[in-house]
C-alpha cells in the first residue's frame, strides 16, 4: 500500500502502471501480479486501505463540548494527514473519483468516506442538539449532508483551482451559528 501511495503521487492515477508500483515496491512486476490482477483491483484495494486510516484519523474523540468537538471533527477531515505528498496524492485520488461514475465498486468504496463522515458529524450534531449546545431547530441529517458536501467541495476546489476559497472558515462560522440561541454551551 505504501508503494501504491507513492506510485500514485509520483505519476497519477491515469499514468499508472503496475510497473511504476513495483518500482516502488522494489519487487517484481510480477510479484506484484501474484496479490492483485489488475491496476484496479489493487486501487480497489487501496481505497480500503486509506478508509482505515480515514477513520482512525476522522474520528469523534468525544472529548469537549459538541461545538469543540465538530469543529475538531471537520477539521480532521479537511486537513490532510500528510503535508508532504499530499498535493500529488490528492490530485490522484481525483482522478480515481473520477471513475465512479463508470464503476460501481470504485463508486461504493468512495461513497464509504462520505458515509463515515455523515454519521461521525450527524451524531455529534444530535448529541449537540440533545444536550442543549446547539440550537433545538438544527437538523443534524441535513447539517452532517451539507458540511460533507462543504469538505468535499473544498477538497475539490483545492486541487482544480489550488485554493479552498474560505470554505473552512465558513465552516467555522457556520458551526458557531449553531449555537446561537442554545439552551445551554455545555
Amino acid at each position: 500500500m505504501c508503494a501504491t501511495y507513492r506510485a500514485l503521487c509520483r505519476h497519477g492515477y491515469a499514468d499508472l502502471t503496475m510497473q511504476d508500483i513495483a518500482d516502488e515496491w522494489e519487487k517484481s512486476k510480477a510479484a506484484l501480479h501474484y496479490h492483485y490482477d489488475t491496476k484496479r483491483g489493487l486501487l480497489l484495494s487501496f481505497l480500503d486501505h486509506l478508509f482505515e486510516s480515514y477513520t482512525d484519523r476522522v474520528r469523534d474523540a468525544g472529548e469537549g463540548t459538541p461545538r469543540e468537538r465538530l469543529h475538531a471533527l471537520v477539521a480532521a477531515a479537511l486537513d490532510p494527514p500528510r503535508a508532504d505528498a499530499t498535493r500529488e496524492l490528492r490530485t490522484a485520488l481525483f482522478e480515481v473519483k473520477a471513475q465512479a461514475p463508470h464503476d460501481d465498486a470504485f463508486r461504493e468504496r468512495l461513497e464509504r468516506f462520505d458515509r463515515y463522515l455523515h454519521a461521525e458529524i450527524r451524531a455529534v450534531v444530535g448529541d449537540g442538539v440533545e444536550r442543549g449546545a446547539f440550537r433545538a431547530d438544527v437538523d443534524p441529517e441535513g447539517t452532517a449532508t451539507m458540511l460533507v458536501t462543504l469538505v468535499n467541495g473544498a477538497h475539490s476546489r483545492r486541487i482544480v483551482l489550488g485554493d479552498d476559497a474560505g470554505v473552512p472558515e465558513v465552516i467555522e462560522s457556520y458551526i458557531d451559528d449553531l449555537t446561537a440561541g442554545a439552551t445551554a454551551s455545555r
